[in-house]
């Protein structure tokens, strides 16, 4: 177990910034090292970890100037935290400030999270913040809210895992909650799977609404789509940027390896995307006891799982409604279309569990949709803000 606050008031603690390869590393191996063997945790693979907060990789890093931090106690890392601020020229957030931090990790020691929050407030401060939000890690659409909720549930793919004690130590440090994003579980039963689809069947929506997989071999021009779509469905919702197509090609590589045919697909009404969804299979499930590592003997393990293993739980990573369909009947029809095809597509997977999320949690358009069909409340993430005094 992590050291006590009172057993750790000895320690020497430094925070240093992310500043080359070494550091970096660290600071993406690190929720591994202090939360394993935790209930509800599961290490992310650190090669993944890269791609998304290398800068290098991640184009959202060219939209921000950022810093990353490492806390150290007695030498070894103990804590992290990342500090942003949107670039002039960006889109401002809806709703929420050009200042952020993310990826706020820590052993349990309110000295720590003090030291982390200090630091990054400080460098956003310099660059004339006046406010934060967070955690984004990096962005809203990365690994959005600090978990609250659900700690011991089923760790999922991207949706990120914070200790109990976390919230409460950035709460008694000036933080207090600006939104909760919620993810719904859905249990798939075997009247799910013995379903057939209604509403595309009904007269009014049998010519109308279609329903088509991803053309996976022409992913870029599927891509220019996905991203209109989802754009102008959350255009107007607290804490948007807009996604850019370099941000999703950047993760297409692995979206071809880890997404079965049926994870993706698009909605059609008279003709013309309106909707999509991409539902990814659980990797948690064959990567959990792999430690973070692939080398040297992990990978051809992995990859054989990949081969064999049905996975039994699997995430809704996105999912777009063009807004002029909103609070209309014809986007009604499209979400029960939508939650029809889930159902569906059931039938010739092993999933016996999908997760829902997250959700803002005064999206009632799409929450309600969600709950009246057995969607149960699973996890709670939080976004925190901050006044930021000099």
């Amino acid at each position: 177990m992590d050291a006590r606050p009172h057993a750790a008031a000895t320690a020497r603690l430094d925070v240093v910034p992310v500043d080359g390869l070494k550091r970096f590393m660290a600071f993406c191996r690190l929720p591994r090292q202090i939360y394993a063997g935790r209930p509800g945790f599961a290490p992310s693979l650190d090669a993944e970890r890269w791609t998304l907060f290398g800068s290098k990789l991640n184009p959202h890093f060219r939209q921000v100037e950022h810093q990353a931090f490492l806390a150290l106690r007695d030498g070894a890392p103990a804590g992290r935290i990342l500090a942003q601020v949107y670039k002039p020229g960006q889109p401002d957030p809806v709703g929420a400030s050009r200042a952020q931090f993310g990826c706020l990790d820590a052993v349990d020691d309110e000295a720590v999270v003090a030291a982390l929050t200090h630091s990054a407030e400080r460098w956003l401060a310099a660059r004339g913040a006046t406010k934060t939000h967070g955690p984004f890690s990096p962005s809203v659409w990365g690994e959005a809210g600090l978990l609250v909720e659900g700690f011991e549930t089923r760790p999922m793919i991207f949706s990120p895992w914070n200790p109990p004690y976390l919230g409460p130590m950035l709460e008694r440090l000036g933080y207090v909650k600006a939104r909760d994003l919620v993810s719904y579980s859905y249990r798939v039963t075997d009247k799910d799977r013995e379903s057939k689809p209604v509403i595309v069947n009904r007269p009014e929506w049998r010519d109308r609404l279609k329903i088509r997989n991803f053309d996976m071999k022409n992913l870029k021009s599927e891509a220019k789509i996905i991203v209109d779509l989802f754009n102008d469905a959350w255009a107007e919702n607290w804490g948007f940027v807009p996604f850019t197509v370099e941000e999703f090609m950047s993760s297409a590589d692995a979206l071809r390896f880890i997404m079965p045919p049926e994870g993706g697909f698009m909605i059609e009404l008279d003709g013309a995307p309106v909707s999509f969804a991409i539902v990814l299979p659980n990797l948690h499930e064959i990567t959990a006891d792999l430690g973070g590592r692939l080398a040297p003997f992990n990978l051809p393990r992995l990859l054989a799982r990949m081969r064999r293993h049905r996975f039994v739980s699997g995430r809704l990573l996105l999912f777009g409604l063009r807004r002029a369909l909103q609070r209309k009947a014809a986007g009604g029809a499209v979400i029960l279309a939508f939650i029809e095809e889930i159902r569906r597509r059931s039938s010739g997977s092993a999933y016996a569990e999908v997760e829902f999320g997250w959700v803002l949690e005064d999206n009632v358009g799409m929450r309600r949709p969600i709950e009246l069909a057995g969607g149960k409340l699973d996890k709670v993430h939080r976004i925190y803000e901050k006044e930021l005094n000099g």
